[in-house]
């Protein structure tokens, strides 16, 4: 029986603790992921590359200009692969992808994309996938890799796209975790706020942006937080986490 697939989005938020690379949440999430490829082809989304860049220089306040985006982009990348590579040379191989968003314009780089997704999943290769914000500028200006995550899901006909961020899942107006969106609508955009953090930019917006566009494609999608202890396998467990947009 083939196995469904999964794409699991990380948010930058996740990554730092108290100004610092948290290497125990992304080993934890790396255990959890060993464990659940048994059973499930697993592709996963980082955001972080200028968070980390912003770690190793020692900045406290994103900067605005695209250039010095791009150039800690550059710098984190490198650093936050290593760290991945790291932690999971025990347990299984990654590779490493760097897209841009007319990788998924194209035709014929959507299919390269695709086949090359494809093998590293026969392999038995965890896929790794970032924007490449030193040449790009839509994940720095849309945010977070929330729409990336989606796109890659509905490119490789995922059943399931997990996002995790720092907060529990939507809020309703009384700060009440929805546990079911049965369709996105104006009303439910308007439950979103702002990224709070100077080491994102996306919020809660840009993930319903991309629920939207992951259950279009009958994706089932499901925001919540990846600081609740074994939040993968409680979600593929069928318990109730977060957040459940319905495909």
């Amino acid at each position: 029986m083939e196995k469904k697939s999964l794409v699991i989005k990380i948010g930058a938020s996740l990554l730092q603790k108290e100004n610092k690379i948290d290497e125990n949440f992304i080993r934890d999430i790396l255990i959890q992921i060993a464990e659940i490829k048994k059973n499930w082809q697993v592709v996963l989304v980082t955001s972080g590359a200028i968070a980390t860049g912003m770690n190793f220089l020692g900045l406290k306040k994103r900067p605005k200009e695209m250039p010095e985006l791009q150039a800690l982009a550059a710098i984190g990348q490198h650093f936050l692969m290593n760290l991945y590579r790291e932690l999971t040379k025990s347990m299984f191989p990654i590779g490493q992808m760097l897209l841009t968003y007319e990788d998924l314009d194209s035709l014929k780089r959507r299919q390269n994309l695709k086949n090359t997704i494809n093998e590293l999943l026969k392999m038995g290769a965890l896929p790794v996938i970032n924007e490449n914000d030193s040449t790009a500028i839509e994940e720095i200006r849309f945010g977070d890799n929330d729409k990336l995550s989606a796109l890659v899901a509905e490119l490789i006909r995922a059943q399931l796209l997990i996002l995790l961020t720092d907060v529990e899942g939507l809020y309703d107006k009384n700060k009440i975790v929805i546990p079911v969106v049965e369709k996105i609508t104006p009303e439910i955009k308007n439950l979103a706020g702002k990224a709070k953090s100077e080491v994102t930019t996306g919020g809660m917006i840009s993930k319903i942006i991309a629920a939207e566009i992951a259950t279009k494609a009958g994706i089932a999608t499901i925001i919540a937080s990846g600081r609740k202890r074994n939040v993968l396998l409680q979600i593929l467990k069928g318990e109730d986490v977060g957040t459940k947009f319905l495909s």
